[in-house]
């Protein structure tokens, strides 16, 4: 009994080592490119561009999802943006390099907050918020608290109602106090980079990922023992926090666009963007055929196209959605008769 104690400590313990190394490889490998600034007891992480001279777009505020960084978002539109409007591309709370904070922020709610103070930090007075996936959660809550800080709204495959069955579970085992340190600082970096390829691919599919995707946005970081426990808590309490918010949505008064695909394997689009076109007064639903999980990268001409229409330009959304999807079908014919 006391040989095999021993024998499962010095697993442990190789086990943590093994993991602390690879934290420090992965922030070698994706250093920080942002500013970290004290919101109040702890440091957001943030990069910001400036407005070029002929900026015609609105401030915008990118907000990434889950398991993810600011790197994201920023490789997806800083170069479609340039020079056209003012952007704060974020490390959400306990993600990235941005510091978590208290317990607040394992909620939308205090994510948001956490935003709204980071805005004030950067003297952006009022912005288009833009939220994918998880951060379209957090997007919708910022409208709801924040809404002088809101000039408009864009969820890009966002998850933002309850939905039926659970999620993974290694979230849930994470989650928990002790055995999640353990789990987190044991199995998770070695059993996660396995899973970096395929997982990176699925949450394009069924449109292909940019092949340089990995390289350029650090999905490893989420594999850092402390990150991936606080992206946990962050998905764990994600169904409880939607079922009692889902019923505000309502009283949002802002301009609303949802991109989301009908392929979309991650995010039941059904439920959450249906939800949200039918809960916000107003908001303009583009249901893109042939799209999954990444409208982003896929088709940011659509993001560019709204953030357009909310500057005040002569945009037809229909149009240029119709567009992206004809695009989207050819590519689908053409690599199937590869």
């Amino acid at each position: 009994m006391v040989p095999a104690t021993f024998l499962l400590i010095g697993l442990a313990l190789v086990g943590i080592a093994y993991s602390l190394w690879h934290a420090r490889a992965f922030t070698r490998r994706f250093p920080n490119a942002g500013e970290l600034i004290d919101i109040g007891g702890y440091r957001m992480n943030s990069v910001h561009l400036p407005a070029g001279e002929q900026a015609d777009l609105l401030p915008v505020i990118f907000i990434h999802g889950a398991s993810g960084n600011l790197l994201d978002q920023l490789h997806a539109f800083a170069p479609a943006l340039d020079g056209r409007a003012e952007m704060l591309f974020v490390d959400r709370p306990g993600h990235g390099y941005s510091e978590r904070g208290g317990a607040e922020n394992d909620l939308p709610d205090g994510q948001a907050t956490a935003i709204a103070k980071l805005m004030e930090k950067r003297g952006i007075r009022r912005a288009v918020i833009v939220g994918h996936s998880f951060g379209g959660a957090i997007a919708a809550s910022f409208a709801l608290h924040h809404p002088e800080k809101t000039a408009g709204l864009i969820l890009l495959a966002p998850a933002t109602h309850p939905w039926p069955g659970g999620i993974e579970w290694y979230y849930r085992l994470t989650a928990l106090p002790l055995v999640g340190w353990l789990f987190a600082h044991t199995l998770v970096t070695p059993l996660g980079q396995r899973r970096i390829e395929g997982g990176t691919h699925s949450i394009f599919s069924p449109n292909p990922r940019p092949d340089d995707y990995i390289d350029k946005t650090g999905p490893h970081l989420v594999l850092r023992p402390a990150t991936f426990r606080n992206n946990a808590r962050d998905i764990a309490n994600l169904h409880a926090y939607l079922t009692a918010t889902a019923p505000r949505y309502r009283e949002i008064t802002t301009q609303t666009v949802i991109i989301t695909g009908d392929s979309d394997g991650i995010v039941l689009a059904d439920i959450h963007s249906r939800g949200l076109a039918r809960d916000i007064p107003g908001a303009e639903l583009l249901w893109i055929g042939n799209l999954g999980h990444k409208p982003d990268y896929v088709v940011t001409d659509v993001v560019v196209a709204a953030l357009e229409k909310m500057a005040g330009q002569p945009t037809d959304l229909e149009q240029i959605k119709r567009r992206a999807e004809a695009r989207l079908i050819m590519s689908s014919e053409a690599i199937g008769q590869v």
